[in-house]
């Protein structure tokens, strides 16, 4: 090895350090350990805002649509347990405006262009998908619980983020196989027995259903524990608007 190499890695250890290998428990300890419900304050991620790009691509018609948007989740904790209540606002600005509001009870779907909004009670629907993996937002802290995961082919992308595998544990109407992206910096964070729960894990995931439709979601400006209100998550009705409450069977449950 000539000198100035030697030189460089004795001045700077950690480039050695860095190049130690990643193991899958690793990434999944990563994704999972922020959003458990005894997860330490340090660590846990309590709650985020993000600007989202969505890609949906429909097989039978092999048709591709994009939408973006912001997001704000807020995990409240619940009984012991039990999975924590997730409140959330989905809001479009493209292709169309619309909101998909849930206060943890209820959840809104509101589509301006339609003057309509559609409105569930959460209790009903996690009753009726008992046994399907639901929204994965509300499992984040066990999702080596409700699915096999693996490594994804490959399991990297282009700049070194590492890609999982989610299969579900039981036979989904919803999903067939999800892959996420998670955050290299997260990981590297992980491995170094340090907290930073401002780098927020998942950059992206891939929802594939039973007839290979897919939804692609990536997150950017994605802003952590920012302490939002509860009164976000609260839905205003528009006034002249037709409300829907459908069934479990109207829904498809």
């Amino acid at each position: 090895m000539k000198s100035w190499l030697l030189s460089i890695l004795l001045l700077f250890p950690s480039a050695v350090l860095a190049a130690s290998p990643v193991g899958i428990n690793d990434v999944i300890q990563t994704l999972e350990t922020p959003f458990r419900t005894d997860a330490p304050v340090a660590v846990a991620i309590v709650d985020f805002q993000a600007d989202f790009f969505q890609e949906s691509h429909i097989a039978a018609l092999d048709k591709k649509q994009r939408g973006e948007g912001t997001v704000a989740v807020k995990f409240v904790p619940g009984i012991a347990g039990r999975v924590p209540q997730v409140m959330f606002r989905w809001e479009y600005r493209l292709p169309n405006e619309q909101e998909i509001v849930s206060d943890g009870q209820t959840m809104w779907v509101y589509l301006p262009e339609n003057r309509q909004v559609i409105e569930s009670d959460i209790s009903a629907v996690s009753r009726a998908r008992s046994n399907d993996p639901l929204t994965f937002l509300s499992g984040l802290g066990n999702l080596s619980r409700d699915f096999t995961i693996t490594w994804a082919m490959p399991n990297q992308d282009r700049v070194g983020n590492y890609v999982l595998d989610l299969q579900p544990r039981r036979a989904s109407s919803l999903i067939r196989q999800l892959l996420v992206v998670v955050d290299r910096d997260a990981v590297a964070t992980h491995q170094r027995n340090q907290s930073n729960p401002r780098i927020f894990p998942i950059l992206s995931t891939t929802t594939i259903d039973p007839s290979d439709n897919r939804t692609i979601i990536e997150f950017s400006n994605v802003r952590t524990n920012v302490n939002l209100a509860e009164m976000v998550f609260r839905f205003n009705m528009p006034p002249g608007v037709d409300v829907v409450r459908p069934s479990g069977a109207e829904m498809g449950y």
